[in-house]
Parts: structure tokens; C-alpha cells; sequence
């Protein structure tokens, strides 16, 4: 990011309240950036992370008055905001997560009338092609796997026609736009239940209820041989700021490719906890699709990135922190 950006040059987060926003901008601060905006449609006391050296926002991005507020001044629009959880929140909320098109939308319209130098904007693996994700043994999704376009139904339909639109913006207009196709980031100071939690904070929860209970068991959605890769979010930030600092315009994966199925996430978890669960499968759950990963060819040739961080690792830490929260009483779960 110090390749592009001055310590002095405002840098807007869009979804700052969030799990990603809220690391990003405790990595710029990091970095030395001193002008930093946060906006989030959530109340300021829902937000994952909050920094009172940083321009707090709570705005609704789908208006655009609020998206020219949070675009005013700016050198640099990071945009992270969408309304979307897990694969349950997902496909019971298609309408409201296609809505947030108008995040998008609105963001590159005031960034173009406000002279944004640079425009960043966080796409999903969800807008690949459903019939290249049918088989567990899925060799990893390139870009170009994205057409003939067949995405997931909502969510996925979303995030491809706004990566359509930075890409135009660009084309029409001059605005420079760099798209990030994530798979499945995970981490601390994340949603860890309530609906919109990842698969990862999800088996971790269920394990450690498990485990406090004295229920020596888990409900599974499905039949735990779904695949999945998933990414340490240090490992996120690292590849999409190096994307963001580079000249790579056309959309790139910044997601691990270290495949496992949901019933060897468990295993991991498990392990953690130091005990042995009776599963209970739950065929008529949510699913989403059989198979998915990340093919990292592209991103490791264009600007020489590859994530660092294995599963193991970066899920144990998760599963302590998730552990914090519910032993020290943030939360009761039963």
C-alpha cells in the first residue's frame, strides 16, 4: 500500500465495522496512515472493531448522499460492504444480498465525481460457475471459470455484476479499479454465531459448546465430504493490499489452496479440544455447492503472492479466540 499511498492521503473502508474492515484498518494504522474513514451501516457498538483515532461513519451505503459523504476528500475506496453470513444467511437472503449492488454502485459513482484515485472492491468465489463445483475432488477454480456465468443464485450474482462494473468504470471513465475474488476468509474478532458465521467459527463454536456442555456431539451440515478452502485473514489483507498496490486490473483469487472437507475441519477442531464427537448429519441443510478451492496460478504469476498461513495454524488460533468469548462470558450459548 505505501507503493500508491501517502501517510497523508484519506483512505475510505467501506464495511469497515465489519470482520475484514476492522483488520484492514488495524493494518493501515499499523502502516502509519494517519487518515483512515470507516463506514458501516451497523451501530457503532455492533462494529467488530472500533478505532477512535479513525473517521467513524454509520451510514447506509445503498443511498448515494451517504456514499458521496463517504467518498468526499478520499484518494483511496476500499469497498468490503455487503450484506451477506454463511451458506444458511445466503440462501435464505438472496433479494437482500443482490441489494447490495447499490453499495457498489453508488461507491464508484462518488468515487469518480470525487477524483478517487484508486477504487478496490471485494468479489467472492461464489461468482463461479455452479456446474464447475459439483465434484469434492474440485482441482481449483481459475478466473476464467467465472464464464459462461453461472454463479451463485444472489450473493454470487451480485459480486459478478459488480466486478462487471468496476471493470466498465474503468473502460468509460478512467476510474482504477482492482477486483478480489475471496474464498472463505476466517480469523478472530469475527461472527462466531448468530447466522452469518463462516463454516470455520461455525464448527469451532459447536465443538467447543460440545465440549462445555458435556454433549459429546455435532450437527453437520450435510454429509461433512463437501470441500472447501479457507484463508487466515493476515493472509487476506496481505494479498489484497499487494493487489491493490499493483497494476493488475482484471479480477484475481486471493484465497488459500489448501483444500479439506467439512468433516476434516472437524477433525481439526476436535483436536483442539482434545475429544471425539458423535456426528449427526444433516442432509436437508443449506449446502451450497459440492466442491470449491482456489487455483492461485494466476495471482502467484501476475504479482508473485501465495497465502502463508496453514489451516491448522490459523484455525487454532480461531478456536482459542472463539473459546475467550464464550468462557469469559461475552456471550452465553446456553
Amino acid at each position: 500500500m505505501q507503493s500508491i499511498a501517502n501517510p497523508d492521503d484519506l483512505i475510505v473502508v467501506a464495511g469497515g465495522g465489519g470482520f475484514i474492515g476492522g483488520h484492514l484498518l488495524a493494518r493501515l494504522r499499523r502502516q502509519g496512515f494517519t487518515r483512515l474513514r470507516a463506514v458501516d451501516i451497523k451501530p457503532l457498538a455492533q462494529w467488530f472493531q472500533v478505532f477512535d483515532d479513525v473517521d467513524n461513519q454509520v451510514a447506509d451505503l445503498r443511498e448515494r448522499p451517504a456514499a458521496d459523504a463517504a467518498c468526499r476528500d478520499a484518494a483511496f475506496v476500499i469497498n468490503l460492504a455487503c450484506d451477506m453470513g454463511g451458506m444458511g444467511f445466503i440462501e435464505s437472503h438472496k433479494a437482500d444480498c443482490m441489494l447490495s449492488v447499490l453499495i457498489n454502485t453508488h461507491l464508484l459513482m462518488a468515487a469518480r465525481s470525487a477524483g478517487v484515485k484508486r477504487f478496490f472492491y471485494s468479489s467472492s468465489a461464489c461468482v463461479y460457475a455452479h456446474d464447475k463445483q459439483t465434484d469434492v475432488d474440485n482441482p481449483g477454480l481459475k478466473e476464467s471459470d467465472a464464464y459462461p456465468a453461472m454463479p451463485e443464485d444472489g450473493y454470487g450474482w451480485e459480486k459478478l455484476f459488480s466486478e462487471r462494473m468496476c471493470r466498465h468504470f474503468f473502460e468509460d471513465y478512467g476510474l482504477d479499479t482492482r477486483v478480489a475474488r475471496y474464498h472463505n476468509v476466517y480469523g478472530p474478532e469475527g461472527s462466531w454465531d448468530g447466522g452469518r458465521e463462516k463454516a470455520p467459527a461455525a464448527i469451532c463454536r459447536k465443538v467447543i459448546q460440545a465440549k462445555l456442555s458435556g454433549k459429546h456431539e455435532i450437527e453437520i451440515w450435510g454429509d461433512g465430504q463437501q470441500t472447501r478452502s479457507f484463508m487466515w485473514i493476515d493472509d487476506c489483507l496481505d494479498g489484497s493490499l499487494k493487489l491493490f498496490s499493483s497494476e493488475v486490473r482484471e479480477p484475481l483469487n486471493v484465497g488459500s489452496d489448501e483444500m479439506v472437507t467439512i468433516n476434516q475441519l472437524v477433525d481439526l477442531a476436535e483436536g483442539f479440544a482434545g475429544i471425539k464427537l458423535e456426528r449427526r448429519y444433516r442432509l436437508d441443510a443449506p449446502l451450497g455447492v459440492r466442491g470449491r478451492n482456489s487455483d492461485n496460478t494466476l495471482i502467484k504469476a501476475r504479482i508473485d503472492w501465495a497465502p502463508a498461513t496453514p489451516l491448522a495454524e490459523g484455525l487454532e488460533a480461531t478456536y482459542r479466540w472463539i473459546h475467550d468469548q464464550i468462557v469469559v462470558g461475552r456471550k452465553s450459548l446456553f
